[in-house]
């Protein structure tokens, strides 16, 4: 008897920006695994007797390890459980997303990923801006501000970054914003 796993994207964590499957599937599942940033008022469409396990990374915190998440998902799923993964922002946007769809495959446990709404659009109709502007942006560019180690990557085009065409969007930037800040003015992006 084999559950099922859907990657259930909760948006910038306003309950109101989930999509309609999003919510049909956060009221039908029997566990519900969130991020720590997918908790509070969107758990509210869970169903009462649902598991709701807390399996959240932040940065600096104590927090469960990437192949304890994946076992859980696979432990529920293969018990014949429905189960959410609630992931914050929208879920294939550096989300571990890939590393919890491989556990499912190697244990043949079938999945869906529902889109949600990304961080990016979410601050830039917070701020009341467009991502991109009619003949000043032609390009959109997500990055993560750290990689593995929690540093600033070494391997970034910094000539693509510094594009004053394009606009850049950065994720999980907080500790290492500074950095980048000035790397991008020397390679000739205003200040």
């Amino acid at each position: 008897m084999t559950g099922f796993v859907s990657f259930v994207s909760s948006g910038p964590g306003d309950p109101e920006l989930l999509t309609v499957k999003a919510v049909k599937r956060l009221e039908t599942a029997d566990a519900v695994l969130f991020d720590d940033l997918s908790s509070g008022p969107i758990l509210g469409h869970a169903r009462d007797d649902a598991d709701l396990v807390g399996v959240g990374k932040r940065a600096g915190r104590p927090s469960p390890q990437q192949d304890h998440v994946s076992r859980l998902l696979v432990d529920y799923a293969s018990s014949g459980a429905q189960v959410v993964r609630l992931k914050s922002g929208d879920s294939g946007i550096f989300g571990r997303l890939e590393e919890e769809i491989t556990a499912l495959r190697e244990a043949g446990i079938k999945y869906e990923v529902i889109p949600g709404v990304t961080a990016a659009s979410a601050a830039a109709a917070a701020a009341g801006i467009p991502l991109t502007r009619r003949l000043t942006a032609r390009r959109l560019q997500y990055i993560t501000g750290h990689d593995v180690t929690g540093e600033l990557p070494e391997d970034l085009n910094l000539t693509a970054l510094a594009d004053a065409n394009a606009t850049t969007v950065v994720y999980m930037g907080k500790r290492t914003f500074a950095a980048l800040a000035e790397l991008l003015v020397t390679h000739g992006l205003p200040s």
